[in-house]
Formats: structure tokens, C-alpha cells, sequence
């Protein structure tokens, strides 16, 4: 009987620790997870998303704004939620861009190569 409570005690022990450690991390500063999003934007605006994704873009600043405020008022679990918004958004926008740039590309080169099968065409 002895080793069946031991048991039981070990697993609500197991079980308050680890609500303790997950309800702590929810305090914990999200400066890192900010930083990250702030990194994920600055990269997204350099891939051009701002040209060929701005409704994303604005989305990934402004969640990035709204971060930045939750984390000024201590609102840790709100500033990581916009932080990850935020890094997605901006993920999309440069994905976006980056799709677009190759789009032109691709087209630029199909352009090129209708060019030239016309010279051929007309030396021949």
C-alpha cells in the first residue's frame, strides 16, 4: 500500500512541477521571440516585400508594434503570440517577393528566348 501512494505522490509532484515551470515561461520576458520577428521583417523588406507584398508587410509591422507594446506592458504570452504573427507574416511577404522576382525572371527569359527563335526563323 505503501509504494502505491509514493507513486501517486511522485506523479502530482511530476504533474505541479511542470504547471510551475509552464506558468513561469509565461512571465519570462519574450525579447528573443521579438528579435526574431524584428529580424524576420528587416529580411522580408530586403527581399522586397514591401514592393510585391505590402498588405503583409504592414501586417508584420504593425504585429511587430503591437509587440513591442505587449512587452513594454509586461504582457509576455501576448507579445510572443504577435511575435510569431508577426515572423509569419513576414515569412509570407518575403516568400511573396521572392516568388514574384523569379516569376519576372522566368519571364524576362522566355522573352529572350522568343527573340532569338525569331532571328533563327529569319536566317534561315
Amino acid at each position: 500500500m505503501m509504494t502505491y501512494s509514493r507513486c501517486w505522490l511522485t506523479a502530482l509532484f511530476s504533474v505541479a512541477a511542470a504547471l510551475a515551470v509552464g506558468c513561469s515561461s509565461l512571465k519570462t520576458p519574450a525579447t528573443a521571440d521579438v528579435a526574431v520577428s524584428k529580424a524576420a521583417v528587416a529580411n522580408a523588406v530586403g527581399a522586397g516585400g514591401v514592393e510585391y507584398a505590402p498588405a503583409e508587410m504592414t501586417s508584420a509591422r504593425d504585429k511587430l508594434e503591437l509587440a513591442n507594446k505587449a512587452m513594454a506592458a509586461k504582457d509576455y504570452k501576448l507579445a510572443r503570440d504577435l511575435a510569431a504573427q508577426a515572423q509569419a507574416d513576414a515569412k509570407l511577404a518575403q516568400g511573396k517577393a521572392n516568388s514574384a522576382k523569379a516569376q519576372a525572371a522566368a519571364d524576362a527569359l522566355q522573352e529572350d528566348i522568343r527573340v532569338l527563335r525569331a532571328e533563327l526563323e529569319r536566317n534561315l
